[in-house]
């Protein structure tokens, strides 16, 4: 392992020391996809399969799950304890929590589960401090909750999002809008549907040759970057939105909160005194794009107590149908829908038809 992270070290001085310019860019594009490779070696190390980390895995239950990530003691397990009456142990002292501890909330109808992970230290992503293991979970949640003391947030919210980031974590990002596929023969084909700033034809062959690939078609359809391109590559990268909760507001003045408040996707909380919980939970609904989808039996009234919550990328009858249960499909005949997702009240839709938030569906089966 010493020699992977020695590897790596060597590789971030010299990426340090090299001037960035046009004549540096192949060189700097090969450190990278280097880099790459050898921190994909370090999450997944080769051989058989690593020892599991104890008590780590939580079953997923619930239609969302959120991590809380954060330094040790800024407040993430009294946030966890005030949100959902779960005890987690809090103290004085760092590293109170050394497991994952759950717990669960329902909002607006959706079961929401909440992970306090352990805090996290410098260097968490080449394996200090149980470091891996706490962003390996992370890794899986659909939403993540970065927490932050106010008092000393921006420098800390730097070096978070540098650990997440090493470990393939791309916050509040969409996926790059690369075509890349493998091919046999044929070489390296590049086409550019707008003038590249950073890639040119010779740096990718340069970094497609370090991962051995050297027939491939890659479409570039924005003014992209060597990461862009090295994420795509990897095929490993996890696409997450996150919040940053700023804790311990009760520490400073109104005029400091006035300027807070205006940082992207941040939440200025006090977890102790539960202030401003009602603003954090509407924007958590906000990033995790639920829908809530209401069942109708025949001839009663629609259920609005217990909605069926879809991601709003998947929304069509089919997933609904899927959610309920996976036999459904097979016996489907129609749909009544009530809502804006159609022109009429009812409507009569078929299994490709796209829900909108609160719709009322019944559901008719063949006989």
């Amino acid at each position: 392992m010493s020699t992977i992270l020695e590897k790596i070290a060597a590789i971030e001085a010299e990426m340090a020391r090299t001037q960035k310019n046009k004549a540096t860019a192949l060189h700097l594009g090969l450190l990278k996809a280097r880099l790459a490779k050898l921190r994909r070696e370090l999450i997944t190390p080769k051989g058989g399969g690593g020892a599991t980390g104890e008590g780590f895995d939580v079953a997923k239950t619930g239609d969302a799950r959120i991590g809380f990530v954060g330094f040790p003691s800024v407040g993430k397990s009294t946030l966890l304890s005030n949100l959902a009456g779960v005890y987690s142990e809090v103290a004085a002292y760092e590293f109170t929590t050394l497991t994952t501890v759950p717990g669960c909330i329902k909002y607006k109808g959706a079961k929401i589960q909440l992970l306090d992970l352990p805090g996290i230290i410098e260097g968490a992503k080449d394996g200090k401090g149980r470091g891996r293991q706490v962003i390996a979970v992370a890794r899986t949640c659909s939403l993540v909750f970065i927490v932050l003391d106010v008092l000393k947030p921006l420098q800390h919210k730097k070096l978070l999002e540098h650990e997440l980031e090493g470990f393939g974590l791309r916050l509040n990002k969409q996926p790059p809008n690369i075509n890349f596929r493998k091919k046999d023969k044929g070489g390296i084909n590049l086409n550019t549907t707008c003038p590249q700033s950073e890639l040119d034809l010779e740096t990718v062959k340069t970094i497609l040759s370090e991962y051995k690939i050297h027939n491939a078609d890659i479409t570039l359809r924005y003014d992209a970057t060597s990461d862009d391109l090295i994420d795509v590559i990897e095929g490993n990268r996890i696409y997450v939105p996150c919040i940053y909760l700023l804790n311990k507001i009760d520490q400073i003045s109104i005029e400091e909160l006035d300027v807070i408040y205006k940082i992207p996707h941040c939440v200025p909380i006090s977890a102790h005194h539960k202030w401003n919980f009602d603003d954090l939970l509407e924007k958590m609904w906000e990033y995790l794009k639920l829908i809530r989808i209401y069942t109708k039996p025949k001839g009663q009234l629609p259920d609005y107590n217990a909605p069926v919550v879809l991601h709003a990328d998947r929304t069509s009858i089919e997933d609904f149908c899927n959610k309920l249960h996976r036999s459904i499909v097979k016996e489907f005949k129609y749909a009544l829908v009530w809502g804006s997702s159609v022109k009429h009240q009812p409507q009569k839709v078929g299994i490709e038809h796209i829900l909108a938030d609160e719709d009322v569906v019944q559901i008719v089966k063949k006989v």
